[in-house]
């Protein structure tokens, strides 16, 4: 066909056609939106249904999509790490009825970095020095009930354990060497001395006091009631019930001390917590997941909670030589907590079978063991996941009968 006489049948195609002046029709194509990529299962990283609670080694707790959005928010921009510790330390201080706050490398962090605090104050010497406390106050004073596998982020700092039990024997022990009076707060009925008068001795000697409550909300309250109780710092997990990042905490207290504080963290060099660093998506992560956890229906929530138990109690309970009792911790985890246990002449498995059973089924789950039986907790199920639960246990139990 000449050009001209191609032109010419060109022109006498109707618009619209979707044919060109080339004879060649024109084909859209929908772009396939590309397989979203699991790389939890491309790598063989098994997951799991959580009935076992918000243990470190099983990742604590899911974040919620809010959290996850400012994560990602945060992750296209730049700042400066100070003004955003700076900003969300005022925001979290206020929610928190404290003077001041920083977002921690976990609750473990935040006792570290407080304790350094109290040692060198906001003399750039002394955070050089540490671990080394050659004239610095280094002595921390614990109840004996208290005196369990984490003061060692206290001696992190080179601080000395000094260990009491009695009201007299803490005035004895209290010198010109004591820099600091410290109390576990889920082992609070394992001491003599209980918080109030904890602190009013303390403040009495002005000696600062540190109270680390790590797992110990809900109550929501607790996030305010060891500052209004007059701790000077307070230490807490930001990954558990508030279900922020795993690696995320928060030391709260006395503006002085969370200023020293800082200055053995980074982005600062030259101290003993450089290497417990907090990005900022986490800190903003941090700050989010408290927002939402204070704002939170707390009575719905326990409310559910309650029915997902009840849930369980229906599917097992009509079990033959199978009881279960409901129970709530009163300090850390404190949510409705689910104990089955089995006549094992009836039912014909050990808790540890059971557990083995359940964790190698599909969908794995996890329990906790508890002397012959086992505990379920259900404030990390996600919806549904409690009749999930049910039926394997009931399952398995019945497998197992005589």
């Amino acid at each position: 066909m000449k050009r001209r006489d191609l032109l010419k049948y060109a022109s006498m195609i109707p618009i619209g056609t979707g044919v060109t002046a080339g004879l060649i029709p024109i084909k859209t194509f929908a772009k396939t939106p590309a397989a979203k990529r699991d790389i939890l299962k491309e790598l063989g990283i098994r997951t799991f249904v959580n009935a076992a609670g918000t243990y470190t080694a099983m990742t604590a707790s899911l974040m919620h999509d809010e959290v996850v959005e400012t994560i990602k928010q945060g992750a296209k921009k730049f700042a400066m790490l100070d003004e955003v510790q700076d900003k969300v330390g005022e925001k979290i201080a206020e929610l928190c009825h404290a003077e001041a706050a920083t977002v921690t490398a976990g609750c473990w962090s935040a006792l570290v970095l407080g304790t350094a605090g109290v040692l060198t104050g906001m003399d750039m010497k002394k955070v050089a020095q540490l671990p080394d406390v050659t004239g610095m106050k280094s002595e921390v004073i614990v109840q004996k009930g208290h005196n369990i596998g984490y003061v060692h982020a206290l001696t992190n700092t080179g601080a000395i354990i000094v260990e009491i039990e009695t009201v007299q024997e803490l005035e004895k022990a209290i010198n010109e060497k004591t820099a600091m009076m410290w109390f576990l707060n889920t082992y609070a009925p394992m001491g003599k001395i209980q918080h109030e008068e904890w602190v009013a001795i303390a403040k009495k000697h002005k000696i600062p006091t540190m109270i680390d409550m790590a797992a110990d909300v809900p109550p929501v309250s607790n996030l305010w009631k060891y500052n209004d109780l007059g701790f000077d710092l307070v230490c807490v997990s930001g990954g558990k019930a508030m279900c922020g990042p795993q690696s995320a905490g928060i030391l709260m207290g006395k503006k002085e001390l969370i200023a020293a504080a800082r200055l053995s963290g980074p982005p600062r060099g030259g101290n003993i917590g450089r290497g417990m660093k907090v990005n900022k998506e986490e800190i903003l992560g941090m700050y989010v997941a408290l927002e939402k956890y204070i704002n939170q229906d707390h009575d719905a929530e326990w409310k559910m909670w309650e029915s997902k138990i009840d849930t369980i109690v229906t599917f097992v309970n009509s079990i033959e030589g199978v009881t279960t009792e409901v129970s709530v911790p009163p300090i850390a985890n404190h949510t409705p907590l689910l104990f089955i246990k089995w006549d094992e002449s009836k039912v014909k498995t050990t808790n540890k079978d059971l557990m083995l059973k359940l964790r190698n089924g599909s969908p794995s789950i996890e329990v906790m063991a508890n002397g012959n039986g086992i505990n379920i907790t259900v404030f990390m199920l996600q919806e549904g996941e409690e009749k999930i639960v049910a039926k394997r246990v009931r399952e398995e139990l019945l497998l197992a009968k005589a």
